[in-house]
């Protein structure tokens, strides 16, 4: 008997990625401006309709940019909702699986080759401990794994939410400027595409000078040509930041099986990440920067991540 269809579909707040997966094989994927759409459904019609296949596809399996409560899902950055029970019966599937999109990633971790892989830093990973990911995009993702009897345990939550620290006097000026705009200052206000271009325009107000780039494009270029001296200063603050938001989840969860890098911005930065403050300052914790400096950390370089999740779902 052949294994059924799957249609898997990353989707965040930019961009709906579909796929047609089976046997946890992934196809093409295509994506999808999420803008042109006026509903999670209508996307993904959008996809079936220019998409055919050779049976019909009676499975999906969804990673939304959104917490994952119960029945009706709003996105968080993207002014879509929908019920999952609803959809299943309108799309006539007989299996319909909704999760967090950084839980997706979190299923797909166990999966990876080591070429997917970029190390940053030292450290090894020791086996059936847990491991934590989380990525800057959009937003800010975070997730990880549990080990159990019965395999892993994928977590779901909005770690992407909590507070930003500051562990210098000019991350706090920073974050005080974020606090005037925001009020609460979660680490995604720093971490993730709106994140950086306001590291950026902040350190450019504290320094008394233009701010030159008007996008998150445009700082990543100017700080990776190095034609901007603000923009190489935002993006090495993000990963600076990005380090002690990692170290904190790895003791959280004690992740001894590593910390993994995801999403759509530091896999994009190859060797201008692999030199900055991350590693340094995700090992700096005072009492417990020998314990960091055992955790290895890597940038994940598979460009599907989340579909690995969906596609292995059992």
């Amino acid at each position: 008997m052949p294994l059924a269809l799957r249609l898997v579909g990353d989707i965040g707040g930019t961009n709906a990625r579909f796929a047609i997966a089976q046997g946890g094989a992934v196809g093409e994927v295509t994506v999808l401006p999420t803008k042109d759409f006026s509903s999670f459904e209508a996307a993904v019609r959008a996809y079936l309709s220019a998409h055919p296949t050779p049976a019909r596809v009676r499975e999906a399996a969804f990673a939304i940019a959104a917490p994952i409560t119960g029945d009706h899902v709003a996105f968080t950055n993207r002014n879509w909702q929908f019920s999952i029970a609803e959809l299943r019966t309108r799309l006539e599937l007989e299996r319909l699986d909704i999760l967090n999109d950084f839980t997706a990633n979190a299923v797909a971790l166990p999966h990876l080759k080591g070429t997917d892989l970029q190390a940053v830093g030292g450290g090894f990973a020791l086996p059936n401990r847990p491991i934590g990911v989380l990525g800057p995009g959009t937003g800010l993702g975070v997730s990880g794994l549990i080990p159990s009897a019965g395999g892993w345990i994928p977590l779901t939550g909005e770690g992407g939410h909590a507070t930003l620290p500051a562990t210098t006097v000019r991350e706090a000026s920073i974050i005080e400027r974020l606090q005037e705009k925001y009020g609460h200052v979660s680490a995604e206000r720093a971490l993730s595409g709106e994140g950086l271009l306001s590291l950026y325009v902040a350190l450019a107000a504290i320094e008394g000078v233009p701010a030159v780039s008007q996008t998150a494009a445009d700082v990543t270029t100017r700080a990776l040509d190095n034609s901007d001296r603000i923009a190489v200063d935002a993006v090495d603050l993000f990963c600076a930041f990005l380090g002690t938001v990692a170290s904190d989840l790895a003791l959280t969860l004690g992740a001894q099986g590593g910390i993994y890098i995801a999403g759509g911005i530091v896999p994009r930065w190859g060797a201008i990440f692999a030199k900055s403050s991350f590693r340094a300052r995700f090992e700096t914790k005072g009492r417990f920067s020998t314990y960091l400096a055992t955790i290895p950390t890597a940038v994940v370089r598979h460009s599907a991540l989340a579909f690995v999740g969906l596609a292995n779902l059992q």
